[in-house]
């Protein structure tokens, strides 16, 4: 696989867990993704996601309180 089409990859793995961490898909997009990502990159996606997510929660948090 070509350095150019992994980066293809990794960015659609990010596309794909921020369009599912919304809860909004299209079902053309999503068997575009499922034929393209791997399932590697969309776990280690959403790990990082969900960290961001808790940590802006945090700070939100402590800005109010």
């Amino acid at each position: 696989m070509t350095q150019d089409r992994k980066k293809t990859n990794f960015w659609r793995s990010i596309v794909a867990v921020a369009w599912a961490m919304l809860g909004v898909r299209k079902g053309k997009e999503y068997e575009k993704d499922f034929a393209s990502i791997t399932p590697l990159h969309v776990i280690g996606v959403g790990l990082v996601a969900i960290v961001i997510l808790v940590l802006a929660l945090i700070w939100i948090v402590n800005l109010v309180v």
